[in-house]
């Protein structure tokens, strides 16, 4: 009896306390299959990463058809050319020597000295001629033949990139109206055309936008007057030190010659088109972010709150007398872009006109491959205002939009980088290259009476350029830091001075940098 009463308790503590039989069985059946959910999960998790390391990018099209026994080519100059789209292969510049671990020639802004001369002390990190191998320089300079090899090996590849002058002339106009005095007067680029000198003043500075900028970037006189044996001179110089010369309006002909020249995967030239503007009028907004204030004055844009003080697009509208006049007006440009236009096609003659044919679908099928992998709406560019991420929006230069693209949502790590390497505007690129070759060391508080110029000797002199509201420049430090005396000139003539016992450089107003 007394057996029987403790089993009912013990039932309904069970039952009643506990719950029915059914909930337990649910609880297991319950927590079996939250187990091998999981058990699957970290299953997948392993196939994913995976398919990461065999992801797109690492695939047999990444490599492209076979270059035989050569080495790849890692001391590289190029001559980033104005309005050529010179970003895009600057662009792919940065991504082989990123992913190389290459050691870049960058500039203590964003230009190296440009529009002035280059100058090897214009180079981040130089500390007298080759004293340190630099692999890569690609930034803006006017070309100068003997400080270039100061600063790079012997067995450099020089390279570089021309476009059509009417064609460079429209997009000079849109970009540089507000900054070169001859297209701020003018009202279009057809009035422009019409009377080039009306409006052309070559004592004014940023007018050599304005005329044969090709001639110009090269390194000689842009106003110089035009005669058949300064032009073949001008292309000697040129075909003596660069040994290939693309041609923007046969982009894609121009990546296959390069990938065998310098012996290139496939992918190191695939490339989606960067600092494009858009084709129609609007303003131009959500550009904040601390990288746009330091860029604005590459440009020479004056930047408020964030918003370029964009008001429409201007006309470039030309009829074929006006495009003359313009091969007229920049004649030197003109013989420089048909000389090394028949160069180019003689380059792809040696190379056979079936091979090239055949590589350049190769490359735009794996160009359209990688934009339906990496980019949202299968590639198609975007207002940069429309970039979700800021950290890629493109900054804007000029009358018209700059666009950019945004990233497909949900790719892997490994996919992500790669991807994201490709459409990384140059600006931006640019800090994050400087950020890994000349890491921040971090600032030590101030003990009392000690002088700041001692932290720094303490933190090894190495620090980022500052320019600041009086126009003084820093260039000391790891830039090439060195002991100035009271009074001394750059190489450029602009006085030097002492500040802190640190080297800085009094920059006239404006000055693009």
């Amino acid at each position: 009896m007394l057996f029987r009463r403790r089993a009912r308790m013990l039932r309904w503590l069970v039952c009643g306390r506990l719950g029915p039989v059914w909930m337990w069985k649910a609880l297991l059946l319950f927590v079996a299959i939250a187990f091998a959910s999981q058990l699957l999960g970290v299953i997948f998790s392993k196939s994913n990463v995976h398919s990461a390391r065999h992801s797109i990018f690492s695939s047999p099209d990444a490599q492209g058809p076979s270059l035989g026994s050569c080495q790849p080519h890692t001391h590289i100059m190029f001559l980033k050319t104005h309005k050529t789209a010179s970003s895009t292969v600057l662009n792919m510049l940065y991504r082989f020597g990123e992913e190389r671990n290459l050691h870049f020639a960058l500039p203590m802004g964003y230009q190296l000295g440009y529009p002035l001369p280059f100058n090897a002390h214009r180079v981040k990190g130089y500390r007298g001629p080759r004293v340190t191998d630099f692999h890569i320089m690609g930034n803006h300079m006017r070309f100068n033949k003997l400080e270039v090899e100061k600063v790079m090996s012997a067995d450099t590849f020089y390279f570089s990139i021309i476009r059509d002058p009417v064609a460079l002339a429209e997009s000079s106009f849109a970009y540089y109206k507000e900054v070169a005095p001859a297209f701020r007067k003018a009202k279009t680029l057809g009035d422009f055309a019409d009377d080039p000198r009306k409006y052309y003043d070559p004592r004014l500075r940023n007018n050599h936008y304005a005329r044969n900028l090709l001639w110009y970037d090269f390194g000689m006189d842009h106003n110089a007057n035009f005669s058949i044996s300064l032009a073949q001179h001008g292309e000697a110089i040129i075909h003596r030190t660069f040994k290939l010369i693309l041609v923007s309006e046969y982009f894609d002909q121009s990546m296959i010659l390069l990938r065998h020249a310098l012996c290139w995967p496939l992918d190191a030239v695939v490339s989606f088109s960067l600092n494009a503007r858009q084709q129609k009028p609007s303003g131009i907004g959500g550009m904040r972010g601390s990288w746009v204030d330091k860029a604005a004055a590459v440009a020479g844009v004056s930047v408020r709150a964030g918003h370029s003080q964009v008001k429409r697009e201007p006309n470039l509208l030309l009829t074929e007398e006006q495009r003359e006049k313009l091969r007229q007006w920049n004649a030197l440009d003109w013989y420089l872009y048909k000389a090394f236009n028949r160069s180019f096609w003689e380059e792809v003659s040696r190379f056979g006109h079936t091979l090239m044919e055949q590589e350049v679908a190769l490359l735009r099928m794996r160009r359209d491959s990688l934009a339906q992998v990496c980019l949202r709406d299968g590639g198609k560019p975007v207002e940069a205002h429309r970039i979700r991420d800021k950290n890629i929006r493109p900054f804007q230069s000029g009358l018209v939009k700059i666009l950019g693209y945004e990233l497909q949502p949900g790719l892997d790590n490994a996919t992500r980088t790669a991807c994201l390497r490709m459409i990384r505007p140059e600006i931006q690129y640019k800090d994050l290259l400087d950020a890994k070759q000349f890491p921040r060391t971090p600032v030590v508080q101030a003990q009392p009476g000690q002088q700041s110029q001692g932290l720094m000797a303490a933190a090894g002199g190495s620090f980022r350029q500052n320019t600041s509201r009086t126009g003084e420049r820093f260039v000391g430090g790891e830039a090439g830091g060195r002991t100035v005396e009271e009074g001394e000139r750059d190489w450029d003539g602009s006085r030097l001075v002492t500040s802190n016992q640190t080297l800085t450089q009094r920059q006239e107003k404006g000055r693009l940098r």
